[in-house]
């Protein structure tokens, strides 16, 4: 009887441990990749980790992964990554920015991940931009070159002004979005090497057609064609994810190439000093009847 009781004990425990993932199997695993000082931030196959319940925050990254990308459950892969930031978060010193060129690889607390970021900060656009505008930002602490993270900046601030009704608001999230993407397009500026070696006259083409429907939604027309230009030289080579874009930018394009250029009010209202202004040109000049024009 004893024996017997024994075994079932024996046998829960390595059921437990099996489903948890014991630290010999982690160590064991030529799929688990060990810290050194920084963690691996990739996806790797959750089924090739042996684990299902995750104890750290690399563990819900890659679980976190495994929900968004294999099972579409997006609301699980939220909960991982928060899960994930509560050990890795620069608020509570669980990790830190690293600036050393050789960190020591039991650097402690651990480097800051950046995935887990920009993977929250992507699924919370829409339903919590300020937490993703946040998440954002603290990517850019870690990785100040990382590219693509000023363009999600300006998406961010770009969707916030396309949903807010009150225009001064509007035109406020409008120029952040301005300001973010023009300083993605900064961190590859296209060079006279460049287009040397390349033939690009521009490139980044989806921040130039983000910039075009900015600029057209203030009904700011040259700035708009400007961007339009830049982003058929951009595509010329290398198309673009969508195709329709390039069609409907020629099209917009010609119809702002038709428009008459407008001289801006304030230039026709006031001249340079000494000199009268165009609407002061336009008037007829004054008729001065003599004594034989009068009736």
């Amino acid at each position: 009887m004893r024996a017997s009781r024994f075994c079932v004990v024996v046998l829960l425990a390595a059921a437990v441990a099996y489903g948890q993932g014991s630290t010999a199997s982690r160590t064991n695993n030529p799929n688990y990749p060990t810290r050194n000082p920084f963690y691996f931030e990739g996806k790797i196959q959750w089924e090739l980790l042996g684990i299902d319940t995750p104890i750290n925050e690399w563990e819900f990254l890659q679980r976190g992964i495994h929900k968004q990308d294999d099972l579409q459950d997006t609301a699980g892969a939220i909960a991982d990554y928060q899960t994930a930031l509560q050990t890795n978060s620069l608020s509570n010193n669980t990790c830190q920015i690293v600036t050393q060129s050789a960190p020591p690889a039991n650097l402690t607390p651990p480097p800051c991940m950046f995935t887990v970021r920009l993977r929250l900060g992507v699924l919370l656009m829409q339903s919590n931009p300020t937490q993703a505008l946040s998440l954002f930002q603290d990517v850019l602490k870690i990785d100040p070159l990382r590219l693509g993270v000023n363009s999600l900046i300006g998406e961010t601030y770009q969707g916030q002004g396309d949903a807010a009704t009150d225009p001064t608001k509007q035109a406020a999230f409008y120029q952040q979005a301005i300001a973010a993407y023009q300083a993605e397009l900064a961190m590859s500026p296209v060079t006279a090497q460049y287009t040397q070696l390349t033939g690009d006259t521009a490139n980044n083409a989806h921040v130039h057609w983000q910039l075009a429907e900015i600029y057209r939604a203030l009904g700011q027309a040259a700035n708009e064609k400007s961007e339009l230009s830049n982003y058929l030289a951009a595509t010329q080579w290398h198309s673009d994810t969508y195709p329709w874009r390039i069609t409907l930018a020629n099209a917009r394009l010609k119809k702002l190439n038709a428009m008459p250029e407008r001289t801006p009010r304030h230039e026709i209202e006031k001249g340079p000093t000494g000199s009268s202004t165009k609407r002061e040109q336009q008037k007829p000049a004054p008729q001065n009847k003599t004594e034989q024009d009068k009736p």
